[in-house]
């Protein structure tokens, strides 16, 4: 480790200068041979060298999402090119020269850290073997030897002797509590901020050698800091530290407010957006708009959790624009479908519902018990249909015998409805009629039976 901080030993005196600057603040505080002032000088220039990162990051940010963009084509070309190497390399390089994508894009805020991170570790290994270093005088030096943060000084190691502890005013036993404890929270905080990227901000849609990648290095590199922790002097390890507590939030910032497609923290964006924008009627944001003119810009490729997004804006009677603004839709009643049509959701509305088991087997039986019930009346009124064509016999019959008898006299007493033919009944209307007979006159004779 000294050999490859001396190799950065350019950039030690910038970094000297900038710890000395924070110092000589803190120091006026808590006075200038406290750990608090020393310590919080590294956390200083931690913040310092991170804010200048930020550039890196969000390119770091957009490199890892094109590479999780290129994993199938990636393993496609690794299947088709599996026996032939070199053409897999000039394939690969090709894709990459396409669409853009540098794969050491994602390592570039760790090597951009990397050479202060070594100029760090140069400085405060000079404090401890008493030597001055970059812009550290004598009287710097010896307030930086007596400067200890929780009992153990900054230039103590886990691993250092007795007489080197003693040396610098602690004792073994508080400077190995303080390291391990500084290294257990250095890991657990570097392997939480890679479970909340693989758990939280991944495409769960795409199954890629990538996210196996991933998931390894979520264990390897919490083991790596442990390891390589136990060599490292107290104020690297509040560097480290610092760096990994920024780090996890500016983590938890991005994946709340700029999550990838197709994660959970997307979905979960999307429906705090969602009660935002139907509660106030716009966006207001530029990331927020950012967002909403990707999603529009997509069409049939949206994925679940941005058609619920659209169709809950076409409900509330909003509609998403091209360039990312809400505005009023004329139709507040259109739904997106999964294929990126939309339909109206009052048609929707009008389709029956599915009924269950039970109320289609109820219904079955209150349909036969209706049939029953209409043949039943059918048979009722046949009956009643007989019943009138023997009335209409009979009163065909009574004419007849008093045409016969004519010459007698008639009874006076005899109502006058008597002499007089009954009208055939409406049954028996109803029967000649279904029989194909006239109702009056001459009946029309039967057609002959062809053999």
């Amino acid at each position: 480790m000294d050999t490859i901080a001396s190799l950065f030993s350019f950039i030690t005196t910038p970094v000297s200068w900038v710890i000395v600057q924070f110092h000589s603040v803190y120091g006026a505080i808590f006075g200038p041979d406290t750990g608090w002032a020393w310590g919080l000088s590294i956390v200083s220039l931690v913040i310092l060298i991170r804010i200048c990162l930020i550039p890196l990051f969000v390119k770091q940010i957009k490199a890892t999402r094109a590479m999780q963009t290129l994993q199938p084509e990636m393993k496609k070309i690794q299947e088709r090119y599996k026996n032939d190497k070199q053409r897999q390399s000039e394939e690969m390089m090709k894709l990459y020269k396409e669409s853009g994508t540098n794969p050491l894009s994602s390592c570039l805020p760790i090597l951009a850290q990397s050479p202060f991170f070594f100029a760090l570790y140069h400085v405060l290994n000079g404090i401890a073997s008493g030597t001055t270093i970059g812009v550290i005088n004598e009287s710097l030096l010896a307030s930086a030897r007596q400067a200890h943060i929780f009992g153990a000084p900054l230039a103590a190691k886990f691993k250092d002797g007795a007489d080197t502890v003693h040396a610098l005013g602690a004792t073994v036993t508080d400077v190995r509590v303080v390291t391990a404890v500084m290294i257990i929270l250095m890991s657990a905080s570097q392997f939480y901020t890679q479970r909340q990227l693989m758990t939280k901000n991944v495409d769960t849609t795409v199954k890629t050698p990538f996210m196996q990648q991933q998931k390894m290095l979520m264990y390897v590199f919490p083991i790596m800091f442990a390891v390589f922790g136990i060599n490292f002097p107290v104020g690297v390890l509040v560097y480290w530290l610092t760096t990994n507590v920024w780090t996890m939030g500016q983590q938890m910032y991005v994946i709340r407010n700029n999550p990838t497609p197709g994660s959970k923290a997307q979905a979960a964006y999307l429906e705090r957006l969602t009660k935002h924008v139907t509660h106030h009627g716009k966006i207001r944001r530029r990331s927020e708009k950012t967002i909403v003119k990707a999603i529009v810009a997509k069409g049939r490729e949206r994925n679940e959790s941005e058609r619920k997004f659209i169709n809950a804006l076409s409900k509330a009677g909003l509609a998403a624009q091209t360039d990312g603004t809400v505005t009023k839709s004329e139709s507040q009643n259109l739904v997106e479908a999964e294929d990126g049509t939309t339909t109206t959701a009052a048609a929707r509305r009008q389709q029956p519902k599915r009924q269950t088991k039970a109320q289609r087997q109820s219904g079955a039986k209150q349909g036969e018990g209706a049939s029953a019930q209409g043949e039943a009346e059918s048979t009722q009124g046949e009956g009643a249909s007989a019943q009138g064509e023997a009335e209409s016999t009979q009163g065909e019959a009574e004419p007849a015998t008093s045409l016969e008898k004519s010459d007698e006299p008639q009874d006076d007493a005899k109502p006058a409805a008597a002499k007089q033919p009954q009208k055939p009944s409406s049954g028996s209307t109803r029967s000649r009629a279904q029989s194909g007979q006239r109702k009056g006159g001459p009946q029309r004779p039967k057609s002959p039976s062809k053999k």
